[in-house]
């Protein structure tokens, strides 16, 4: 979507592996023409079975300024309620006032009912519904006047929660936050809505879960980044700008 001045500036969190979903996102918005920030947290990755590549940040952040966009990447642990206002900070030093902000970012531990522990918990409700909320915040109180009527919003989520249950229902709980945005801010006549991908093989899927996932999706395969990045992509453009307040379900009609 292009900026009356230039390029628009978006913020994507959850960007630190390439073939990432948050990755896919960030590298469709710069084709789209937006300048874009990332933002990332590696120790996350590290204690997570799948890792990373150590060059993937800096290989993402190639591939941006290679579809013509100004980006930067700001690593930053969300879990800190002092963090996304300490992005924006940097995000805005370097290119400028943020229009639009795709949460991508999550924190996601297996444990059901019986075996999540407390401070599990807090953390995914840290990580996933109160740093978007200090995200959106900070997007609100910052917006440029000149840039009203063109703002837009984005989160993923995701309605896993039976084994699953403190990623799930903190991104129950991000949902909320999230379409309550598209009312109480109407002011800045912004966008705001949640997409739910199903599942999407980054990289975490075994052999056995990914041919579940096929065959229980009458697509006949697993679900793509770029499925995700492409619906992201029209929800922040001009012709998007009808569809506000929504949780939309873009995952090839799969079966839970």
């Amino acid at each position: 979507m292009q900026d009356v001045d230039g390029r628009p500036v978006v913020l994507v969190t959850g960007v630190g592996r390439r073939v990432g979903i948050g990755a896919a996102i960030a590298e469709q918005l710069a084709r789209d023409g937006w300048d874009v920030a990332t933002c990332h947290w590696a120790p996350y990755d590290d204690r997570m079975p799948w890792g990373r590549q150590e060059e993937d940040a800096e290989r993402i952040q190639e591939l941006l300024r290679a579809a013509g966009a100004r980006s930067t990447a700001v690593p930053a642990d969300l879990s800190r309620p002092e963090a996304p206002a300490e992005v924006f900070d940097a995000v805005e030093a370097a290119l400028g006032p943020v229009t639009g902000l795709v949460v991508a970012h999550c924190e996601s531990v297996d444990s059901s009912i019986l075996d999540t522990s407390v401070d599990s918990f807090d953390r995914h409700v840290a990580v996933n519904a109160r740093a978007t909320w200090l995200l959106v915040a900070e997007l609100a109180r910052r917006f440029p006047p000149e840039a009203v009527g063109r703002g837009r919003i984005v989160a993923i989520t995701s309605d896993h929660v039976v084994h699953n249950l403190p990623y799930g229902a903190s991104k129950g709980a991000m949902d909320r936050i999230v379409l309550a945005a598209a009312r109480e801010l109407e002011h800045l006549r912004l966008t705001a809505n949640v997409v739910n991908p199903g599942p999407v093989d980054t990289g975490w899927m075994d052999e056995a879960l990914l041919r579940e996932a096929v065959g229980r999706n009458p697509r006949g395969r697993a679900g793509r980044p770029q499925d995700t990045a492409d619906l992201v992509s029209f929800l922040l453009s001009e012709r998007g700008g009808w569809v506000n307040g929504q949780l939309l379900h873009s995952d090839g009609g799969w079966r839970s």
